[in-house]
């Protein structure tokens, strides 16, 4: 029976297992990841607000993997083969038939004083720090922002810091305290979000004029500190800031001979194939795929994509040819403490609309679902 290597313990990780197990019963899977555990980061964003606590959002996968028949290394990856037959870890050789690198990938550290910000994708415990800070504060400037990765543009996240900003300044406001705040938003392009499309953007950049959130766009962030942020020739002061830099590839890359992305990324195609090595596929943060422009980083695609590396996975196995390809799809709900936007878009169509309290409560109801699967 072929074993089968899965790199990570995310989002498209755990897809990758659930999609081999429901086609293959008996096919052996090894799951390397230091810990068995899942974190939900799409709901964080309601740590700071008291709507999510970090244990809400952290799920122990012991007994899903045993469901599964998994079987879990707490290792990290640090390195595989030319021909990746065999991935090393911290912990160990661990060999395979084929592999799927889930991992997720890293963040560009060149801005000096990254340190004195707080990374949206941090996890639960970076975000619950942040909020013990927030609470303590009976007053002052907070900054919100995002940058890409010059090299590839795809390696962006900025939702979820439009994300935290409208739900603090919204929870501000329903506590009576947001005229004690200054809110700032900063990002290098002159018109972020540009992958929601245009409607998006100009929805979310009124609602920030609305709402006396100060703007800073078109000027690349030289640097952050205690105080601020200097961005440009300006100066944002700031007692807290929440920055979430470009993407970049995995540390643990570096150590492979597998073909990077000019950003940095697993270079693969759209049957998630990494080209020039024999049965290794890689989904969600950690590769660079062909498609549009705006296809995003997000636990959307990463299910989509991790069901493609297994299906196809399963047709190398088999001496197949890899068939299979992924929908390129965005689809998020921007939620903005008590209600929130949609915005969708494919190849063919797409989709805003403005926000409503019936999407938000529909995006804690998918949380709700989603893990559910999970904690059985």
């Amino acid at each position: 029976m072929s074993r089968v290597s899965i790199v990570g313990a995310g989002f498209a990780a755990l897809t990758a297992i659930r999609s081999l197990r429901a086609a293959e019963p008996g096919i052996e899977i090894d799951l390397i990841a230091p810990e068995a555990r899942f974190v939900y980061y799409p709901g964080t964003i309601w740590i700071p607000t008291g709507k999510r606590q970090t244990e809400d959002l952290i799920v122990p996968l012991e007994a899903f993997l045993d469901r599964m028949r998994v079987r879990h290394h707490p290792a990290r990856a640090t390195g595989l083969s030319e021909d990746g037959r065999r991935l090393q870890t911290d912990r160990g050789e661990i060999e395979n038939d084929a592999l799927i690198i889930a991992s997720g990938g890293g963040f560009l550290d060149k801005l000096p004083g990254l340190e004195h910000s707080t990374l949206p994708c941090g996890g639960p415990e970076a975000i619950a720090r942040y909020r013990d800070r927030l609470l303590a504060l009976d007053g002052g400037r907070l900054a919100f922002g995002f940058a890409g990765n010059p090299a590839e543009p795809a390696a962006m996240r900025g939702g979820p810091v439009f994300e935290f900003l409208f739900g603090i300044d919204q929870w501000l406001r329903r506590n009576g305290r947001r005229d004690r705040f200054e809110l700032s938003f900063f990002s290098p392009a002159e018109r972020p979000g540009q992958r929601l499309g245009p409607k998006a953007v100009e929805r979310l950049l009124k609602e920030m004029q609305r709402r006396g959130i100060q703007t800073h766009l078109g000027q690349k962030p030289k640097r952050i500190s205690e105080s601020g942020i200097e961005i440009g020739e300006d100066f944002i002061e700031s007692d807290l800031t929440m920055f979430m830099p470009g993407m970049t590839g995995n540390p643990w890359f570096d150590a492979t001979a597998l073909p990077r992305s000019p950003g940095g990324l697993i270079q693969a195609g759209e049957d998630c194939r990494v080209p020039g090595v024999e049965r290794v596929f890689v989904a969600g943060d950690a590769g660079s795929f062909p498609g549009p422009d705006w296809t995003p980083k997000q636990a959307h695609m990463a299910d989509l994509q991790a069901e493609c590396a297994a299906r196809n996975l399963l047709e190398a196995l088999a001496g197949r040819d890899t068939r299979h390809r992924f929908e390129t799809e965005l689809m998020c709900i921007i939620d903005m403490y008590d209600r929130g936007a949609l915005v969708t878009r494919s190849r063919k169509r797409g989709l805003a609309l403005p926000a409503m309290r019936p999407l938000h409560w529909a995006k804690r109801a998918f949380e709700r679902r989603y893990l559910a699967q999970y904690r059985k």
